[in-house]
């Protein structure tokens, strides 16, 4: 009896630690603020490029983001459609678009944040979920502005809040990733905060030698800090994928 007991006990043990150590890829989708840069481009840094720091090694990260696009050109350019054909059960696709969803003096790009924007990110839950696998919505992250008072402003409008108010009505699990980083410029403050963004003296990088200052992109320090942000997030969410977070 005793060893069919250890046998068993042996069993459970290896089921345990082959299910806990089964792989998931995670895919992101969404603009320059999360996407891989080419090397012409450094130091700017999208978050997702950062991420797989925090995860371990079961978890693939397809960082799918684009410079440029909004939820709506992501999907007529067919964007979606490749992230939707490589989606297996149990994968999980992490959706932020905002920022060029504002561009309103572009019709390729832009969407009201009511309800084409809301569509748009509906269908990237509907079709995620229809491949058993798992949407996770983001607000946008903030752009550095700071007013002339050093007050940090809004400058996304309707769409973060149209986002949670999706998340809730589609019971998607939500990264306000638009109030972590407002918190994360406020203690920074005006000044400290350019460390975080594509700051650049003239002279200083020969990528930029006229120098940049870009208060929406991400250096790779900013990069690695929302990064870590994020994947806190994802743990406190309490959901498989948390399980991954080192």
């Amino acid at each position: 009896m005793k060893q069919i007991f250890f046998t068993l006990v042996l069993a459970s043990l290896l089921l345990t630690s082959c299910t806990s150590g089964k792989s998931i890829s995670i895919y992101t989708i969404g603009d320059s603020t999360m996407a891989q840069k080419q090397e012409n481009k450094r130091p700017e840094t999208g978050w997702a490029e950062k991420l797989y720091l925090y995860l371990d090694k079961s978890a693939k990260i397809y960082d799918r983001g684009l410079n440029g696009r909004s939820s709506k050109s992501f999907i007529n350019e067919g964007e979606w459609k490749k992230v939707f054909d490589a989606l297996k059960k149990g994968d999980y696709v992490l959706i932020q678009f905002g920022h060029n969803d504002e561009k309103s003096e572009d019709s390729t790009r832009y969407t009201n944040p009511h309800t084409t924007y809301k569509d748009n990110l509906r269908k990237f839950i509907n079709e995620t979920r229809s491949k058993k696998a798992n949407p996770i919505l983001l607000t946008s992250i903030s752009r550095r502005s700071f007013n002339d008072k050093g007050v940090l402003t809004n400058s996304h409008g309707e769409y973060p809040q149209a986002a949670r108010d999706l998340a809730k009505e589609t019971g998607t699990p939500l990264i306000d990733a638009q109030l972590l980083t407002e918190k994360l410029l406020i203690q920074y403050g005006p000044e400290g905060s350019k460390k975080l963004y594509l700051h650049i003296e003239p002279g200083s990088n020969p990528n930029y030698p006229e120098g940049k200052k870009d208060d929406t992109h991400l250096n790779d320090f900013g990069a690695n800090t929302i990064a870590k942000l994020i994947a806190d997030e994802i743990k406190n969410l309490n959901i498989p994928l948390s399980k991954k977070i080192k």
